[in-house]
């Protein structure tokens, strides 16, 4: 294997990569050295590249505060990865993590996204600028706001998103931001701050500040709120397992938590494989943020199909537990949710393609290509440089993506209208 892998970094040295200590560095034997670059590629010792899906573009640099392994990533022009374990996730252009990271399965880290040493990441989407801090577990997470690296959304250090439940499920994502307006890369930033937590599922607004110190467990819906600590709530109580008190909230953000997802990924379809023409790996790039969105998908319906696969013993426990004070609203609830996941499923299925109104998308995707062609394909300058009345009418089409998705689940499950 050792002497494979010494052939196979001679191979990539010809090319024009630099490994200092070419030694320590191993190289797999299903890698695939067309897919990875050579002018600019800088590996440094203790390197592990592995996996036949890796994708390493010009310029990108691997372990220069400590060893790094990746598996199985697609590793943009000028991405930093300096230290820790990167699998079968995606990385855009200048993109950086320090020492000591662990990103694992369906990350994407967009243009210039960044964090410092020791980040956890998991079924995780940032968009550009995001920042994280240093010691920071933010999995089953998207986040986006901000628009340049001086103005730009940021999760404190030793903060964590909590994204496992009592009752082991994880039907608990948090959409910090949203893609609709994200995309346009001009909202307002969100800052959420150090030492604190999110308790998922929840909603963050643009332009949300989180004061430092707080774990917060409600939606922030309205934008521009300072938050400085959740209402107080009882210190000790009784606790059944299995038993869901409600379930109104899980059920409204995962909608529209794999809404967004769906319309981030007709994004991906239709405007941002626009960018992806510079050279003969761009494409292969493209290729691997799509794999990424859809394991991202499915993780989300596989997790809140688990949720709703839950709730006939929930109900059965509360029923026993509340003796006949049990609320009829909420067993209505609990009931739809397991007894129509079959049509819920079939509406995010559905939705995967459908890219909606035309009368909005096509007009914005014209205007996008003829940006394009007056100015190059520079992903962040082309969509900062619309004008506001693009960039609503792109929001207004993603918009429409989310809403009908989310009209179309409750309208399967009409006792969670009036909530």
């Amino acid at each position: 294997m050792q002497s494979d892998s010494k052939k196979r970094i001679e191979q990539l040295l010809e090319k024009g990569a630099v490994i200092p200590n070419a030694e320590s560095v191993l190289v797999g034997d299903e890698v695939d050295l067309d897919r990875i670059a050579g002018s600019g590629v800088v590996i440094y010792g203790g390197c592990k590249i592995l996996g036949k899906q890796t994708l390493i573009m010009p310029g990108a640099k691997l372990g220069y505060e400590g060893p790094v392994t990746v598996e199985d990533c697609q590793i943009g022009p000028n991405v930093e990865l300096k230290g820790g374990f990167f699998r079968r996730s995606a990385f855009l252009e200048k993109a950086n993590v320090g020492s000591g990271a662990q990103v694992r399965d369906g990350c994407v880290l967009e243009e210039e996204a960044n964090g410092a040493h020791a980040v956890g990441l998991k079924q995780t989407i940032l968009f550009p600028f995001v920042t994280l801090g240093s010691l920071i577990n933010l999995c089953d997470c998207f986040m986006a706001g901000g628009t340049s690296r001086r103005n730009h959304s940021e999760v404190g250090s030793s903060y964590i998103h909590f994204n496992y439940t009592p009752n082991q499920d994880k039907a608990t994502p948090s959409l910090i931001g949203d893609v609709p307006g994200g995309v346009m890369l001009n909202q307002a930033p969100i800052f959420l701050g150090g030492q604190g937590g999110l308790v998922g599922p929840a909603r963050i607004a643009y332009g949300t500040v989180i004061g430092a110190g707080v774990v917060h467990r409600q939606d922030v819906l309205e934008g521009g709120r300072l938050v400085l600590g959740d209402e107080p709530i009882e210190r000790e109580m009784g606790f059944s397992p299995g038993l869901y008190w409600q379930v109104t909230k899980p059920v409204i953000n995962n909608t529209n938590y794999i809404a967004n997802l769906i319309a981030l990924r007709h994004w991906y379809l239709e405007v941002r494989s626009l960018f992806f023409k510079g050279n003969d790996m761009s494409p292969l790039l493209y290729q691997g943020v799509i794999e990424k969105l859809d394991m991202a998908i499915k993780e989300r319906i596989e997790r809140f199909k688990a949720l709703s696969q839950k709730m006939p013993e929930s109900a059965e426990k509360y029923r026993a537990l509340m003796k006949g004070r049990a609320s009829e609203p909420l067993l209505k609830q609990k009931k739809e949710l397991h007894e129509q996941w079959p049509e819920i499923e079939g509406i995010f299925e559905r939705s995967l393609e459908d890219p909606d109104d035309p009368s909005t998308r096509e007009p914005f995707l014209e205007q996008v290509t003829r940006r394009i062609s007056q100015n190059g394909p520079e992903y962040v300058a082309a969509i900062q440089g619309l004008d506001e009345v693009w960039s609503n009418m792109g929001t207004t089409w993603l918009q429409g993506i989310v809403d009908r998705i989310n009209k179309e689940a409750l309208r399967a499950m009409p006792s969670f209208r009036s909530e």
